[in-house]
């Protein structure tokens, strides 16, 4: 079974006053290492306590290689990922984190859902979260999202 419906129109993105949330590609690359690696400590566990990711000693090399397989992903529709970006007059100015939909291993789930904001704007983490919460629920084909980590816990993730 294909992860969202054929015939479904992938969206675009969000933008809100804060924050600007649009398909991570590889020419992110180095806003997104940026990001990434100054907010490392922040990140630890994301995608779970076992989840070594982002390594101390990741290379801007292999975050050229993770932002290809996103891309991909997407492109496949199997995965999507979204770089946050800040607003900055009509364009973007720096990364502020990433937005993940994934297909969820789990039953009784479809969908599994993460987001990050960098240390530096750490104060847009609940604001970020709500409004992609709410984006998912509305624009996204989805009726069981799970937010492993946010709406419960990694154990309580893991015994379903």
């Amino acid at each position: 079974m294909p992860f969202v419906p054929p015939d479904f129109a992938i969206p675009a993105g969000l933008r809100t006053a804060d924050f600007i949330l649009r398909p991570l590609t590889i020419h992110d690359l180095v806003k997104d290492y940026a990001a990434v690696m100054t907010s490392r400590e922040r990140l630890l566990g994301l995608f779970g306590p076992e989840s070594d990711w982002p390594r101390a000693d990741m290379t801007l090399e292999e975050d050229l290689v993770d932002l290809g397989w996103h891309q991909g992903e997407f492109d496949r529709r199997r995965s999507f990922a979204y770089t946050v970006m800040a607003p900055q007059g009509d364009g973007e100015g720096e990364c502020l984190g990433c937005a993940y939909i994934h297909p969820a291993e789990r039953a009784g789930y479809e969908a599994k859902a993460f987001c990050w904001v960098r240390r530096s704007a750490a104060d847009l983490d609940g604001s970020l979260f709500a409004a992609f919460r709410d984006w998912i629920a509305a624009d996204w084909p989805f009726s069981r999202v799970a937010y492993p980590g946010r709406d419960m816990s990694w154990a309580d993730w893991a015994a379903i």
